[in-house]
């Protein structure tokens, strides 16, 4: 794993690299510390001295790229970072006024934590400071995370863990306890490497590793989607298409959706006019089955979920952690008032021993919970393989897209042949028998919008795939027209009536 050295940037030298010259406005009034007696002033008095600002934190509005945004950051060099009383009335006081003026915020920490010096009562500043950024969340505002080098202790365990999107300096010492104290606590030095930017970024804790000269960009193209200034009020022309072209037979459609060639997830996220990808749960987990992003398709900004075939043609499925990934970008989406939209293509969860502890069963009952009670509006795309427990996670939605080989199935048609057969011999009956076929899952009442292959995806990946972004922009913008106060209830009905529907017997596969 390869380690960068910190740069070690004061908050002055991070406003001037990150925001537009001459833009910075300071909300900080004088700090109002405690009277702890002559020593603790003597400190503060040379902390200032040595630091040239008058408290660990520096806090206004400013603007990247023309866009305005609050912002809190750290000084390391006034009592390394600190958060005593003064200190976390200047963040509180920040973070809510940004919250009352509507302001997307960047919180960027490099501190040791709570100020040792003010003892319990700094300590206590932690729940004040975490209630604050949770009403600033709660108001569907952006806040995002810049961790620099070092951030540690109760910084780390509040204001620096909650972002929205959290980047970290290169090579920036990330952690709960601060090594030191564990050596001279425990007797021994703590393991090295495990604390640094680049280990938190490969487990999935952090969703970017970045210099502070990259990040102007990270936060322009996150604000890009999340706060887009195009009119997304119209709904676009929608492909016609004709139902009595579905002629094709449900096998073929089936080998078709297998073509190592054929456009994943992935690629209709990188189609989108704007993307950002995000990394693991955020709790220590980070699996290449499930990919979450914020993206935007024509006008419509939303949170992507997507299966990733193409991430390793060996492990094609997706564990317990994966679903989990999932579900923070479930919440993300219900916090930032976004739309969700998943894309489904996936031969299926993983079955292993390790799944099953895991509580792969669990976690597909999480996020069918999940999808079916959200706010948000929300479209699934039925990409190309639609197999069991792994595909049905992601399916609830107000609005079903499907590629015209696409399919849905409780397992491989191969699967149900064994069970009933004790053979494989008769999959391409079961797939005929099951009604897995998108024309199928069209007349059910499961499918809304078709988008047509006319060629083979496979080879003609781009025209393709271009289809299918223009498609979630426009089914997005129809959901978005469901009534809010009626979403989850025309949600529960849509799919309640789907198991209760007649077969369609004799109906072309």
């Amino acid at each position: 794993m390869n380690q960068a050295t910190p740069t070690k940037l004061s908050a002055t030298q991070l406003l001037n690299t990150v925001f537009d010259a001459g833009s910075f406005v300071s909300w900080d009034t004088a700090a109002n510390e405690p009277d702890l007696g002559t020593a603790y002033a003597a400190q503060l008095a040379l902390a200032r001295e040595r630091s040239g600002v008058d408290e660990s934190v520096l806090t206004g509005r400013a603007a990247v790229r023309g866009r305005a945004v609050a912002v809190i950051a750290s000084e390391f060099s006034f009592l390394a970072g600190s958060v005593g009383q003064a200190a976390a009335e200047r963040i509180v006081a920040a973070v809510e006024r940004a919250t009352r003026e509507g302001l997307s915020l960047l919180a960027s920490p490099a501190s040791g934590g709570t100020r040792m010096q003010e003892g319990t009562p700094a300590f206590l500043s932690m729940i004040s400071i975490t209630d604050a950024v949770r009403r600033h969340k709660q108001a569907g505002l952006p806040y995002l995370v810049y961790l620099r080098h070092p951030t540690t202790g109760g910084a780390m365990a509040s204001w620096g863990s909650l972002g929205h999107v959290t980047a970290a300096e290169p090579g920036a010492l990330l952690g709960f306890l601060g090594p030191r104290v564990y050596e001279l606590l425990a007797g021994t030095a703590f393991a090295q490497g495990v604390q640094v930017a680049e280990n938190l970024l490969r487990l999935g804790i952090v969703d970017a590793v970045l210099p502070p000269t990259d990040l102007a960009e990270f936060v322009d193209k996150a604000l890009r989607i999340l706060q887009p200034q195009a009119d997304a009020s119209e709904i676009p022309v929608g492909e016609a298409f004709d139902d009595d072209l579905l002629t094709q037979d449900v096998w073929e459609s089936i080998k078709r959706s297998r073509d190592v060639r054929r456009p994943g997830g992935r690629a209709v996220i990188e189609a989108a006019e704007e993307s950002l990808v995000l990394n693991g749960t955020g709790q220590g987990e980070n699996e290449a089955g499930i990919i979450i992003a914020l993206a935007r398709f024509g006008a419509q900004s939303c949170l992507v979920i997507a299966h990733d075939h193409s991430s390793d043609a060996a492990t094609p499925t997706f564990g317990p952690a994966s679903l989990r990934e999932a579900q923070r970008g479930m919440r993300l989406a219900e916090e930032l008032n976004l739309p969700v939209v998943t894309l489904i293509d996936t031969p299926g969860a993983e079955l292993s021993k390790e799944a099953e502890e895991g509580a792969i069963s669990g976690e597909i009952a999480r996020s069918l919970n999940a999808l079916l009670g959200t706010h948000s509006p929300s479209v699934s795309v039925l990409l190309g393989q639609g197999n069991g427990g792994g595909a049905i996670a992601l399916l609830p939605a107000d609005r079903t897209i499907a590629a015209e080989n696409a399919w849905l199935s409780p397992l491989p048609p191969e699967g149900a042949s064994a069970i009933l057969y004790r053979t494989t011999e008769f999959a391409a009956q079961m797939a005929k028998e099951q009604q897995v076929s998108m024309r199928h899952l069209r007349e059910m009442g499961l499918v809304d919008a078709v988008v047509t292959e006319r060629q083979d995806a496979g080879a003609h990946s781009a025209e393709f795939i271009s289809r299918v972004a223009t498609a979630i922009e426009r089914e997005i913008a129809i959901a978005l027209k469901i009534p809010d106060v009626d979403r989850v209830s025309r949600r529960s009905s849509k799919f309640r009536a789907l198991y209760r529907a007649p077969r369609l017997a004799g109906r072309a596969a």
